[in-house]
């Protein structure tokens, strides 16, 4: 196992989503590491209260203290039809709250039309997947309104299409026959809405965010961009981030990024963030995969940042 770099990962994905390990492996993996703090922010779903665990439903937050660890549920949020992977992973939510209800349920509704039109699309063009196999992909049996694009992504590398899910991502962004906008809400709703629930919201990943975005029918600068998401009250952003190991396409290295966002944001928002996008990778490619605590923030800043220190529960 590798020795984690930070004893905070703020940015975690599992089954639930587009990852391969379940919620109790993660948890399971994080206690091995010696982890303080893991986060389960699966995209656009809730996370679980409970797991199972010799067959009975435990309380998910309580397992991982028994395991040393504090985990935080939290959500990350695609947002913005018109720019690709502006994304706000929202942690200390209220999750009764209605306006928040609302939003998840539109978001589940405009993931089902959407991935439908893009499983359709890529049988058009030649790859033979069903909807089944998406569902179930990795052992995980998902409902429709639980569907990723990300299982897409990998079939179509398993079944020899593209090379990798990078490259089948790529192809879905950069062929015409493959294109579909999704209907997304709009980043600085979701920083409202994080608000109005009791939550604090991160930028995830800001060198993700294409260049040139479009913004209000304007085309404007990436810092241009984040500044109008600052403007709207935004709480943090992610500086340490596995650039090296995803589809970033630009020419900096991520050390170049970490520090480069550091310097520009650290004055301008509370929190400066960081993850690994951890998708439990080492089960299907052991070669150089994301691993917990990669990327993150130390114990110490986490518990300097009222905002985070709230976020844990010791008991």
């Amino acid at each position: 196992m590798n020795k984690p770099n930070f004893l905070c990962d703020m940015h975690c994905h599992t089954t639930r989503s587009d990852g391969l390990c379940t919620p109790k492996e993660l948890i399971d993996l994080a206690g091995e590491a010696g982890m303080k703090v893991v986060t389960i922010s699966d995209h656009d779903i809730v996370a679980p209260k409970t797991v199972d665990i010799d067959g009975k439903e435990v309380d998910i937050e309580k397992y991982a203290l028994s395991k040393g660890v504090h985990l935080l549920r939290a959500m990350e949020f695609s947002c913005d039809t018109d720019v690709d992977d502006v994304h706000i992973v929202v942690f200390g939510l209220d999750w009764n709250n209605e306006k928040l209800k609302e939003v998840i349920e539109d978001i589940k509704r405009s993931k089902i039309e959407s991935y439908r039109e893009f499983l359709d699309k890529v049988n058009a063009w030649g790859c033979d997947i069903t909807l089944e196999e998406v569902l179930n992909y990795g052992g995980q049996k998902r409902t429709e309104d639980e569907i990723q694009k990300k299982p897409i992504f990998n079939l179509m590398a398993e079944k020899g299409y593209t090379k990798d899910w990078s490259e089948s991502k790529i192809l879905s962004k950069t062929l015409p026959e493959l294109q579909v906008r999704r209907r997304k809400p709009n980043p600085i709703n979701i920083i409202k809405v994080a608000h109005e629930a009791g939550g604090i919201a991160i930028l995830a990943h800001p060198y993700l965010i294409k260049d040139n975005p479009v913004f209000n029918g304007e085309v404007i600068t990436r810092e241009e961009y984040i500044q109008n998401l600052i403007d709207a009250g935004l709480d943090g952003i992610e500086a340490e981030y596995t650039y090296d190991k995803t589809c970033y396409e630009g020419d900096m290295t991520k050390e170049e990024i970490i520090a480069k966002v550091k310097k520009d944001y650290t004055d301008k928002v509370d929190i400066i963030s960081g993850g690994s996008d951890f998708h439990g990778d080492h089960k299907k490619n052991p070669v150089n995969p994301r691993y917990i605590g990669e990327c993150g923030i130390d114990f110490d800043y986490f518990m300097s940042k009222n905002k985070l220190k709230k976020l844990i529960k010791e008991n």
